[in-house]
């Protein structure tokens, strides 16, 4: 079974695009034998030691080592009789004899021998037809490769059909010309519709009769062994995919990016609709007309009454053409986007489409750790691979993905919504169907009840009398509110609140401030709703997306059902692993119920069961002990699965110099505490200390504070002080803005002002910059060079300690987990907390091999042995702990002089 690998697990070169560093060629071999032994790794590579190139080439070296074994082994076991029996003989029937040897001890030999030479036979059977798909496969994709004319055929052949359009059209406008002004607008509306959804019919029939067989033969293709990559922004998958594009890997490997509607859709119409739940929901809404179309002619009639879209992109002799362009060469999201609207065909279905057949598959967090997302998008883990990058949150991210939280207007509102629907359409319904609707008007009811209110009250009207938080276990939860005979498995997954959701968008009256007179279309949309319900033929529902925070009012105002069909999920929790938090605020419409997990090891713990392997990876994953306790552990990992590894950085030691300072100029102990850190004293000896070092340190200067509130108060104070006009006269002084359409603004700024600075010359030496730990700055952005010559960190960003959240967490902890060299879990996690968010924001500074700065802890607790062994190897081999001022100012001014000079 031995193919171009060594040592059985290992191998010993990769291909890269030039001579990689001695660190990239020892994650590549832990990678690759990680991936051969199927186990659980947690890697670590510094940013600007090229992560992403190596995690490719080491990822894709395997793959295709494993494909070529398994190709081999294949070809063995279908060697015709008589050549290369002999070879194949022990492999078959060894593998297959391991089958049986339970349960045939007891049955007679010639018994035996049929049941492996039946299963012998099956193996060879089903590795025949794989084959054939295979090369099917290939085939086809090779022929796209090579053929130009064949490619934009496709979009020939779609061009002529819009002009077709465009001339039925043209008779459309003549004939309506001829019948005179009397026809009505409507009329015309409805038939300019009627025309086109004709017109799609013909082509229905024509791709049903020929492509649309062999595209379902395509889709039933089996999932070949595949490479899942995540990561946690499209702007990082983007990125990740242009690494791939540079690799020796760019041009061979069949790599799919998924992505949401959101980012995906080409119908302007929907597109417009802005956010993602109208999104999904007009999307699945015009599927279903499409396909309502074909299976319904005998109602034809009926349905020119209520002429209804079809989306033009859901074409499935378009998506084939799409997906197979996917295959054969390596496309980013854009890319894709940019193909889907030159092909008329939709890349989001377009791109699932050729998940079976591709190696790589490019895909954000939430769509591959959500179980709802992930069967809704096609992806099966079963014996594959998957890559978690940026992953020093990912604790963080599975809890937030999974946590819901639904205010007292939106229970109102979907209350509301539901009562009016179930009174006006009584009779229409099945029983089964009204049996739930009531159910669910019953729950909203009690949940408003549990937030002290009145579901049939105005919410901003009614005040809260006891305001506060309160937690409960999801059991006491269920009790209180009297929910606990109801089956919220069955109501949480019941297709009405996905469907409901869609007849409320359209049709529903969500605020008094929305008018409309189409109340036609209002019918016909219920029409249709009603239709579904009663054949229960609605079986898909929207693509169910983790519930995401709302960023406006009008987002939280349109789908109040969205939030409390995940909230009715997270309930199905098991009593440990989640607790409801109760926010009574001022009134019933500002306070919430929130879900909130506890273990995310319960969600991760399917994706590890699945997967031959799973690699945790990020540039700073320290501490370790979080991922291995809290996640793996409790997901019932075996510890001998789990293989850690950690390289040190490509710069030279000289390149970096990283202290601690105990105190400032004036001999006052650095210890920013939430008793201490307000006192005038402390940030008076913060702004001395910063003047000293803009005096010393060229180019770029970035501070980051605990949080907003701190860094506002200590900047006020220096204000008054006039501390900043005498820091104003070396750098100039920028803050970090909260809102995040603003950052690019103020780094672009920030960045002209010190190139500005290098090239004239003069007392300005550059730009300050004052950041915020867990801010837009800390996390994704680059501080390389001049941008970043000094990272200061003003004390130790711990954790909001009393955030009801996570006293609860602290508690959970302190229940389920063993005590560590006699510190209680909760102690660790808030420490852990705190590092990782130190050490993400101190790794912003050194990007590259030539890079340099120097990095200040501004706190005398850093000095702690327990705390340092929590910084990355290496910032931690190379620290100093500084008692004195007056030292680490020389060390500070020797190390940036040396370097200028």
């Amino acid at each position: 079974l031995q193919s171009k690998t060594q040592n059985g697990s290992g191998r010993s070169s990769f291909p890269f695009p030039y001579t990689p560093y001695r660190i990239q060629e020892q994650f590549m071999a832990a990678l690759y034998a990680a991936l051969e032994a199927g186990r659980v790794g947690i890697f670590e590579s510094p940013t600007g030691t090229g992560k992403s190139l190596s995690l490719i080439c080491g990822a894709l070296s395997w793959l295709r080592d494993f494909e070529e074994k398994k190709q081999q082994e294949e070809a063995r076991l279908l060697a015709p009789e008589g050549s290369g029996q002999e070879e194949k003989q022990p492999l078959a029937s060894g593998g297959l004899a391991c089958l049986n040897s339970g349960d045939t001890s007891g049955e007679p030999d010639w018994i035996t021998a049929f049941v492996q030479k039946k299963e012998e036979q099956d193996l060879v059977h089903r590795l025949k037809e794989e084959q054939i798909r295979r090369k099917k496969r290939e085939e086809r994709l090779e022929k796209i490769r090579h053929n130009v004319q064949l490619k934009y055929a496709a979009k020939r052949k779609r061009s002529e059909e819009d002009e077709t359009k465009h001339l039925l059209q043209l008779s459309k406008e003549i004939l309506s010309e001829g019948a005179g002004e009397a026809v009505p607008e409507q009329l015309d509306h409805n038939e300019e519709e009627l025309i086109l959804a004709e017109y799609e019919s013909d082509e229905e029939k024509k791709v049903t009769s020929g492509l649309e067989e062999d595209d379902n033969n395509d889709l039933e293709e089996e999932h070949v062994t595949k490479i899942y990559y995540c990561s946690r922004t499209h702007s990082q998958l983007s990125q990740f995919v242009h690494e791939v594009q540079k690799s020796p890997f760019g041009k061979d490997t069949r790599l799919v990016s998924l992505g949401s509607r959101q980012n995906l859709c080409v119908n302007e119409e929907v597109r417009r609709l802005g956010a993602l739940q109208l999104i999904n929901d007009r999307c699945t809404e015009m599927q279903k007309n499409k396909h309502e179309k074909k299976s319904d002619a005998e109602v034809e009639g009926k349905k020119r009454r209520v002429s209804r879209a079809v989306c033009p992109f859901y074409s499935y002799e378009q998506m084939q053409f799409l997906r197979d362009e996917v295959l054969v060469e390596v496309k980013d999201i854009e890319q894709l986007v940019t193909l889907g609207k030159e092909t008329k065909a939709c890349p989001y279905y377009g791109s699932r489409y050729a998940i079976p057949a591709a190696q790589l598959v490019v895909l954000p967090y939430q769509m591959l750790l959500h179980e709802a997302t992930r069967s809704a998008a096609g992806i099966i883990l079963k014996d594959q691979v998957v890559i978690i990058d940026e992953a020093h949150n990912l604790i963080d991210t599975i809890t937030c993905i999974h946590s819901v939280e639904v205010s007292g207007s939106q229970l109102c509102c979907a209350h509301s919504q539901l009562l009016q629907y179930m009174e006006r359409y009584r009779k229409r319904l099945k029983a089964k169907n009204l049996m739930y609707i009531k159910q669910i008007l019953y729950l909203l009811e009690r949940f408003v009840v549990m937030l002290g209110g009145n579901v049939n009250q105005n919410p901003s009207c009614q005040a809260v009398s006891q305001t506060g938080t309160e937690l409960k276990s999801i059991n006491d939860f269920l009790f209180q509110s009297q929910i606990d005979n109801i089956n919220l498995f069955k109501v949480a997954q019941v297709s009405s609140i996905g469907t409901l959701f869609g007849f409320v968008e359209r049709y529903g009256n969500p605020a008094p401030a929305v008018k409309t007179n189409k109340e036609n279309q209002k019918l016909a949309g219920l029409q249709n709703f009603l239709m579904t319900l009663q054949q229960g033929s609605y079986k898909e529902g929207p693509l169910q997306s983790p519930p995401v925070e709302a960023d406006n009012d009008h987002f939280q105002a349109a789908s109040p059902l969205m939030h409390i069909e995940g909230f009715l999920s997270a309930l199905t929790n098991a009593n440990e692993d989640g607790r409801v938090i109760l926010n009574r605020q001022g009134t019933i419409g500002q306070s919430s119920l929130k879900f909130l997990l506890l273990n995310p090891a319960v969600h991760f713990a399917k994706v590890v069961k699945e997967c031959r392997a799973v690699i945790i990876a990020g540039g700073t994953m320290q501490p370790v002990a979080d991922f291995r306790e809290q996640l793996l552990s409790c997901a019932g990992v075996d510890p001998a699965r789990i293989v850690e590894f950690s390289c040190g950085h490509v710069i030279p030691p000289e390149n970096i110099l990283p202290m601690v300072l105990c105190s400032g100029p004036s001999n006052q102990q650095l210890e920013f505490t939430y008793q201490t850190r307000d006192l005038p004293q402390m940030m008076d000896e913060t702004g001395r200390i910063l003047c000293n070092l803009c005096n010393v340190v060229p180019g770029g200067v970035v501070c980051f504070f605990p949080s907003y509130d701190y860094e506002k108060q200590v900047y006020a104070h220096w204000e008054k002080a006039g501390l900043l006009t005498r820091l104003a006269t070396k750098k100039k002084i920028f803050q970090e803005p909260k809102k995040a359409n603003q950052v690019e603004q103020v780094l672009a700024e920030y960045a002209k002002c010190i190139k500005r600075c290098s090239q004239a010359g003069g007392q300005m030496t550059g730009a300050l910059l004052l950041s915020v730990v867990g801010g837009k700055m800390s996390e994704g952005i680059n501080f390389s060079d001049d941008l970043g010559r000094c990272v200061i960190m003003v004390g130790m960003p711990y954790p909001n300690i009393k955030s009801p959240e996570l006293q609860e967490k602290m508690t959970w902890l302190d229940k389920t987990m063993p005590r560590a060299a006699s510190q209680a879990p909760s102690r660790v996690l808030i420490e852990n907390l705190c590092m990782k968010a130190v050490n993400q924001s101190i790794g912003r500074a050194i990007r590259h091999q030539k890079d340099f700065a120097s990095i200040l802890l501004l706190d005398h607790r850093y000095a702690r042995p327990a705390i340092l062994n929590k910084l990355p190897q290496w910032i931690r081999e190379r620290i100093q702990v500084k008692s004195a001022f007056g030292s680490a100012f020389a060390e500070l001014r020797k190390f940036h002089r040396g370097k200028s000079d």
